[in-house]
């Protein structure tokens, strides 16, 4: 069982962790989010370090933020090359401020759907006023 002073993880360590599957964690590796070493027979085992671990846990922050899994991918191998910035600033900025605009569209239709549905409870309330009315008289 991996804890703070280990430095490497099983699958199943980080699916704990995580609160992950191991399928899930498979499917981060066949994305190429992580590179765990291999051991055992036919290398069946795999295991993890803590740059994986990182790369999980900035993988799984980047698909809370609504980003794609290649562009938490292209994001996080910007982190792994050498320490220049700026570039990776910037693009992390461009990837936020489009999907900021997609979120914002998205809440603009929501806003207007849910305007919509307001204009129909008042018109049925009104309606139903009416015909409450006209029973009682």
């Amino acid at each position: 069982m991996a804890s703070s002073s280990v430095s490497t993880y099983t699958i199943s360590d980080l699916a704990r962790e995580f609160e992950l599957t191991t399928r899930a964690i498979r499917f981060y590796e066949d994305m190429g989010l992580l590179q765990p070493e291999r051991s055992g027979p036919g290398g069946r085992n795999r295991i993890y370090t803590t740059r994986d671990r990182t790369r999980l846990r900035l993988t799984l922050r980047a698909k809370r933020l609504g980003l794609s899994l290649t562009e938490a991918r292209e994001l996080i191998d910007m982190y792994d090359s050498p320490r220049d910035t700026g570039p990776q600033l910037r693009k992390f900025l461009a990837i936020l401020a489009e999907h900021r605009g997609q979120l914002e569209e998205q809440m603009a239709e929501m806003q207007a759907n849910l305007d919509e549905v307001r204009s129909h409870e008042k018109e049925a309330r009104a309606l139903l006023a009416r015909m409450d009315k006209t029973a009682k008289s």
